[in-house]
């Protein structure tokens, strides 16, 4: 039997709506030629006596631990986790909680800005039959994968609320992700929700129920509507930035063909 890696990554770019304004990053691509003139500088080499004259080409890069697809740690949402413990970093979790049994929950049907529920995740497992287990990593299949380079993406998709992030982590979920910017709902619709309600809990409630339990999620996933819903597994490790609160992650799925 085969096996097939799909890439649940975006690239990382800059010029493109990835992020709110001012938080997206910044690549500066430096070629061969600038590359053997700062050799000739850094190491005394001339250009003349590097091959064809060319050096190594390099990229600079200003940018978030946000940017591009990566995964949050507890630290991202709050100091505490899990009802008031110190809230880990990402080089504290767990390299085991980044491999395991993928599920996809496909909520590309739902309108932009909703907040989906417990009872909403429910019915989705129920329709796919798949009873959730402790270590399963979730993959959330929005809208917003399909506008990952236009204009709309950040404020496309829906999102995960409080409630069923609490309900996914009570059955031993650990690690999921989504291929929206947020695994909140977009940012404009939670201030619309509190402008309706005067309710500033709801703020960023999918990200905060983090200081209630123990999670990691992923952000920004590519490729999401190309899987099944079960029958993979996701592998995810995140780079390991030093007391960080999020670390790049390029996750792919294995699948056996």
């Amino acid at each position: 039997m085969a096996r097939r890696l799909v890439d649940l990554s975006v690239p990382l770019m800059g010029g493109i709506a990835s992020d709110p304004p001012g938080l997206g990053p910044q690549i500066d691509y430096v070629d061969h030629d600038t590359g053997a003139r700062d050799f000739e500088k850094i190491f005394g080499i001339p250009v003349s006596k590097q091959l064809d004259g060319k050096g190594a080409a390099v990229e600079r890069l200003v940018a978030t631990t946000h940017s591009g697809t990566h995964m949050d740690a507890p630290w991202h949402y709050h100091p505490t986790m899990d009802n008031g413990k110190p809230a880990w970093r990402i080089d504290d979790i767990p390299l085991d909680w980044c491999m395991g049994p993928g599920v996809k929950l496909d909520f590309r049907h739902l309108p932009d800005g909703h907040v989906v529920t417990a009872a909403e995740v429910e019915a989705e497992l129920a329709r796919i039959g798949h009873d959730l287990q402790p270590g399963d990593i979730v993959l959330v299949n929005t809208r917003a994968g399909a506008r990952y380079g236009q204009d709309d993406y950040v404020a496309a998709g829906c999102g995960m609320g409080r409630e069923a992030t609490l309900w996914l982590t009570a059955r031993g979920m650990r690690v999921c992700g989504i291929d929206a910017w947020s695994w909140d709902p977009p940012l404009a619709s939670q201030m619309d929700r509190i402008r309706e309600t005067g309710d500033w809990s709801l703020f960023w409630e999918g990200h905060k129920a983090g200081a209630e339990t123990i999670y990691c999620h992923m952000e920004k996933l590519g490729n999401l509507e190309s899987l099944p819903a079960t029958g993979f597994e996701v592998i995810c490790f995140p780079v390991n930035v030093k007391s960080a609160s999020a670390g790049w992650v390029r996750p792919v799925a294995v699948l056996e063909d």
